[in-house]
């Protein structure tokens, strides 16, 4: 299987596949690529109904320059532990690239991305603007739809700088979001079958939504509470810390039989 960047050629193949209505899958196995790397290339040039194979190709180079005229890598916030920085690279790229096919846009994506891959799981503006080479108008932007849809908080630090902080129920709150959306399409439809009659065709589906996603909806409320007790875990303490006084109290540092 070929490696290296995706030549010009590479890309005029991606959007004759794209024009053919190919599947990504399809397009890579004829070009002998990963899977991946097509979807990355794809959303990251337009997506499929706007990718255009000379433009990608020089959007390409110009990332391409832009990176090696950098004064710094943007990465190095991360601690020296044998993490392969291009490999982190290519994966925080794969993780936007599911984000945005959930139906998030690219940069809220972007964001949400680096927040989640940074081990503080915390960036400012600022840092957020140097890693993701963008500028703090994109970054605001961003961080007010995440903040708005409840997946990031604010904070300050000592140096009363604002800072973005990735909420650990982010998936939490997430499900009970989609469980809302699900409860407004429940009352609509309901709705519906008030105003074009309960023995119509038209009502009886929409009933038939409403039914399904009502079920759905409180099935998600539930089981979003119930994985939240159970399931949730902090991340582990430092091993080199002093054990607290507390913990060294306790059997097997607390007597709560190991719930959070």
């Amino acid at each position: 299987m070929p490696g290296g960047r995706l030549t010009q050629q590479e890309r005029q193949q991606i959007a004759l596949g794209l024009a053919d209505d190919l599947a990504y899958a399809e397009i890579a196995r004829r070009l002998d690529r990963p899977t991946s790397t097509i979807t990355r290339e794809v959303m990251r040039n337009g997506g499929p109904n706007g990718y255009r194979a000379d433009l990608a190709h020089r959007a390409t180079e110009h990332r391409a320059q832009r990176r090696a005229a950098l004064p710094r890598d943007p990465y190095t916030d991360r601690p020296v532990d044998g993490r392969d920085p291009e490999a982190v690279r290519a994966y925080e790229e794969s993780v936007t690239t599911v984000f945005m096919h959930s139906g998030m846009s690219r940069m809220p994506a972007r964001v949400l991305a680096a927040l989640l891959l940074t081990d503080e799981g915390t960036l400012t503006a600022a840092e957020l603007a140097q890693r993701l080479q963008v500028s703090p108008a994109s970054v605001s932007k961003a961080v007010a739809f995440l903040d708005e849809q409840t997946m990031i908080r604010r904070e300050r630090d000592d140096r009363r700088r604002e800072r973005y902080v990735l909420d650990e129920d982010i998936w939490y709150q997430a499900t009970l979001a989609s469980a809302r959306a699900n409860s407004a399409v429940v009352a609509i439809a309901r709705e519906g079958v008030s105003v074009l009659g309960p023995s119509t065709p038209a009502a009886a589906r929409l009933e038939n939504i409403a039914r399904f996603l009502d079920f759905v909806t409180e099935s998600l409320y539930r089981t979003a509470e119930q994985a939240r007790d159970i399931l949730f875990v902090k991340p582990e303490p430092n091993a080199d810390a002093p054990e607290s006084a507390e913990a060294a109290d306790t059997p097997e540092g607390g007597g709560d039989g190991g719930k959070r």
